[in-house]
């Protein structure tokens, strides 16, 4: 197998989330090994398995930290060209207490591949010190708003320190946590892409500055993805191509933008195929000191 990857150069070119050239090249794991998610989000339907806010399509099962760190060990002696292994659910990522370890025990067998975590954010600030120490070098972040009353209306419930919080308050802390949280994972040299659901007559409004805020920071790419479960947005018309497009458009002269995914599910392996990738306005300076006073 390849050497392992050190740079951002090479990164970027490897992982197919990121890679324009190379993201059918590039096979990748997700591991189901999330269950446990710390926000109730109005559009994800638990009844069909939490999708971790952006993760299209469902598990069949969830898998153990040893029963993931022996899938992996056992897909790689049957496919070399696996670079990235992935956890993004089927629930919150860093809701769940054994991900670092099972991260680190599989950097520690295969330190050449690339670690992949997809979050909500709620808990991003309290676990990247650990995240870096399991080697991740990429991250998903979901940021769906940047003001309170926009995200009171998607989020209706947060378990944050061993306590359930509703309406504003539960908006609030849920704000803060992600935008601080990006701040934080940038600052720490992580790789990241930032994923917004379209939720139209909701969040249209916030996606653009969405964009700015992300792209001034620092995030490196970021992905619109349409509405797609709707649980209480059951009356909601689905976002057309049309409007998505111009809105993807809008939000490229701030941030690089994915134009779509293959859909991934949260136990998705092997190859990535149907991206479209696209260079995106330059990246700004960052902006830690007021951002969040401004957003909420």
């Amino acid at each position: 197998m390849d050497e392992p990857v050190n740079s951002y150069n090479d990164l970027i070119k490897i992982h197919p989330c990121f890679s324009e050239q190379d993201h059918n090249a590039c096979a990748r794991i997700y591991l189901p090994v999330a269950p446990d998610c710390n926000i109730h989000c109005r559009y994800c339907n638990r009844t069909y398995d939490c999708v971790n806010e952006s993760r299209h399509g469902v598990i069949s099962t969830t898998l153990s930290p040893k029963e993931a760190i022996d899938n992996v060990e056992s897909l790689i002696r049957h496919d070399d060209n696996i670079r990235v292994i992935c956890v993004a659910g089927p629930g919150e990522s860093l809701a769940n207490e054994t991900i670092l370890g099972t991260l680190q025990s599989i950097s520690r067998k295969f330190p050449n591949l690339i670690l992949c975590v997809s979050t909500n954010g709620l808990l991003l600030y309290e676990r990247l010190e650990g995240l870096v120490k399991a080697g991740v070098k990429a991250l998903t972040i979901t940021i769906n708003a940047v003001t309170l009353k926009t995200a009171e209306k998607i989020y209706s419930k947060a378990y944050f320190h061993g306590q359930w919080y509703e309406g504003s308050e539960a908006a609030d802390i849920i704000l803060m946590k992600q935008w601080q949280g990006l701040i934080n994972v940038i600052d720490a040299g992580l790789i990241v892409k930032v994923n917004s659901v379209l939720i139209p007559g909701v969040n249209d409004q916030d996606i653009p500055f969405i964009a700015e805020h992300a792209g001034h920071l620092g995030a490196d790419l970021m992905q619109i993805l349409p509405l797609t479960w709707q649980s209480e947005f059951g009356h909601t018309t689905q976002p057309e191509l049309n409007s998505l497009a111009t809105l993807r458009n809008q939000c490229e002269s701030f941030i690089s933008q994915m134009d779509f995914c293959q859909k991934c599910s949260s136990d998705r392996r092997g190859t990535y195929e149907g991206i479209i990738y696209r260079e995106g306005g330059a990246i700004g300076p960052h902006i830690h000191e007021t951002l969040i006073e401004e957003l909420v």
